[in-house]
């Protein structure tokens, strides 16, 4: 393992604004960022770019990388809809002299920090309220009422897990929530 170069994992419930956070964390050149891009056994759609967007695998070549321990973390989302971090691409970053920023679930999250100890700073964003995700989501508009639900009921246990992170942050104020994550970071990074 490298220990010069550090690993960001930022996880949270839906509706926390945890990818806007992210967005806001990348645009830090002195953080020397690079975004971890996750593996995904779903079709390809239009104008996603395969290593861009994501390492676009067939079920049968996603399985074959789990039997053969190349991810770092998976999970099934739903049937034969995987997602995971390979760590053939983390060790790339890692090796190129760059940070990594994972955005990834709590469940990846957890098993990420593990790999990586101290090495890595694991941050969970939470909304104030589930009532506040719920607004939030509704807000976005990109997901049916069915799917939002979905959300929703995940939060408890999403937020269980959270309480395991190494820094949990409530974004209750959007300006409030930068400057907070980027002082912990900047921290962390120590730059």
């Amino acid at each position: 393992m490298l220990h010069l170069n550090k690993i960001i994992i930022i996880s949270g419930s839906s509706g926390s604004g945890k990818t806007t956070l992210v967005n806001y964390l990348m645009l830090h050149s002195e953080f020397n960022l690079t975004f971890s891009v996750s593996a995904c056994s779903r079709q390809k759609r239009p104008l996603e770019i395969d290593g861009k967007n994501y390492f676009f695998l067939s079920v049968d070549e996603f399985k074959e990388k789990i039997n053969n321990d190349h991810f770092l973390e998976w999970e099934e989302v739903y049937k034969d809809h995987f997602y995971g971090t390979l760590k053939s691409s983390t060790m790339s970053i890692l090796h190129s002299g760059k940070n990594i920023l994972f955005d990834v679930d709590v469940k990846g999250a957890r098993s990420i920090k593990a790999y990586f100890k101290d090495q890595a700073l694991s941050i969970f964003i939470k909304a104030p309220t589930v009532s506040i995700a719920r607004d939030r989501l509704m807000q976005r508009a990109t997901e049916s009422a069915r799917e939002i639900n979905f959300r929703i009921n995940k939060i408890q246990d999403e937020i269980v897990i959270g309480q395991q992170m190494d820094y949990q942050l409530i974004n209750d104020d959007l300006t409030d929530s930068k400057d907070e994550i980027k002082c912990v970071v900047k921290n962390f990074l120590d730059v």
